[in-house]
C-alpha cells in the first residue's frame, strides 16, 4: 500500500491533513485550515517542498525528538509525532521524503458530510 494524505474535518470544524506511511502510521499532520481549497494547497505544499532535507526543521526537547516541514515562504505546513530517539526521528523525516511526493489524496469530508 503506497502512502497516502488523508484529508478530514477535525473535532472544530477546520479541515487538516495527515501522511500516513506505507504502514498506515501518521507520520506528518498539519494546522488547522478555514477552508478545504486552503487544506489542500497545504498538501501541495508539503509535496513540493517535502523532496528538499534542508526544509525540515529538526527539534529535540525533554528528551523527545520531532520535526517540523517548512515550505518556501518559511510556514510550517506539517509536524511529526514525538520520537524517542533522534534516529526515529530522522527515520520519520525520510519515510515524508519516500512518501509524500507521490501519496493520492484520501478525502474523507466527503463520507462525513
Amino acid at each position: 500500500m503506497p502512502g497516502k494524505f488523508e484529508l478530514f474535518k477535525g473535532k472544530r470544524g477546520e479541515f487538516r491533513f495527515r501522511l500516513k506511511a506505507t504502514n498506515g502510521q501518521i507520520i506528518l499532520a498539519s494546522q488547522g485550515y478555514k477552508t478545504k481549497v486552503a487544506a489542500k494547497n497545504g498538501i501541495g505544499s508539503v509535496q513540493r517542498n517535502s523532496v528538499h532535507d534542508t526544509r525540515f526543521e529538526r527539534k529535540n526537547g525533554r528528551g523527545r525528538f520531532r520535526f517540523s516541514l517548512r515550505a518556501t515562504n518559511g510556514r510550517v505546513v506539517g509536524t511529526s509525532e514525538a520520537y524517542k530517539t533522534e534516529k526515529a526521528c530522522e527515520n520519520g523525516v525520510k519515510s515524508v521524503m519516500k512518501n509524500a511526493s507521490s501519496a493520492k489524496v484520501q478525502d474523507l469530508t466527503a463520507a462525513a458530510a
